[in-house]
Order: C-alpha cells, then sequence, then structure tokens
C-alpha cells in the first residue's frame, strides 16, 4: 500500500472500532510506538507484540464512549497525522474525560515503523 491508502485504512480503521485488527495489516514487525508521557511502562514500545500489548491494557482500562477521528493529513511520502478527540471512562475508578491527541505516523516500504503520540 502507499502512503495515503495505509493513512486512510488506519483512520477506517479507528473510525470502525477495528484499530487492533489493524495493527497486524498495517505496522512494521519491528515499529516504535512513543506516548507523550509514561503511562508506567516507560515511553516507547518497541515491536508489534508490544503494540498489541499496549492496545490489550487500554481496552481492559477504559471505555471510549465516544470517539472522533480527523484526518489523515499526509506529509510528503513518508509520513501523515491522525488527531483523535475522545472522551474515555476509567473502568476502575469511573472518572471520565476528554481527551484530544495528534500522532504522527512514519512509513517506510509500505508499512508504519513509528508513531508518536502527542497530548
Amino acid at each position: 500500500m502507499d502512503l495515503r491508502a495505509i493513512a486512510e485504512e488506519l483512520v477506517a480503521g479507528c473510525r470502525e472500532g477495528r484499530a487492533q485488527a489493524n495493527l497486524d495489516r498495517l505496522y512494521a514487525a519491528e515499529a516504535v510506538s512513543v506516548e507523550a508521557s509514561d503511562m508506567g511502562g516507560g515511553r516507547e514500545t518497541v515491536g508489534l507484540a508490544g503494540i498489541h500489548g499496549k492496545h490489550d491494557w487500554w481496552d481492559a482500562n477504559f471505555d471510549v464512549p465516544s470517539l472522533v477521528v480527523e484526518g489523515p493529513f499526509l506529509h510528503g511520502d513518508d509520513r501523515f497525522a491522525v488527531i483523535f478527540a475522545m472522551e474515555t471512562v476509567n473502568k476502575a475508578s469511573g472518572e471520565r474525560r476528554k481527551d484530544r491527541e495528534v500522532a504522527i505516523y512514519h512509513v517506510k516500504d509500505g508499512r508504519i515503523v513509528r508513531e508518536e503520540i502527542f497530548s
């Protein structure tokens, strides 16, 4: 897939609730994910298995009653950005939050090789 196809599929997957399923399809095995802050396991996760683990952790700990995905916004031939606006509920505490994040995705050889989350 080219950059546009990867970006559009990532956004569609997020909107349609199949972001986790898209990991194997869109990400390189050695992909790196970098969070804006340390959520308890460090900011950087290396490898597709680790990125799956992050998604599993998120799904186990948070409900997302509202999600708006804007983009993709292409940049050159190797990057794109997506804006996420979401309402989350912490399953353990019941705390409800509204958050907005920007994610920058780097693509090489038809796969996402790095994602950087800004919040």
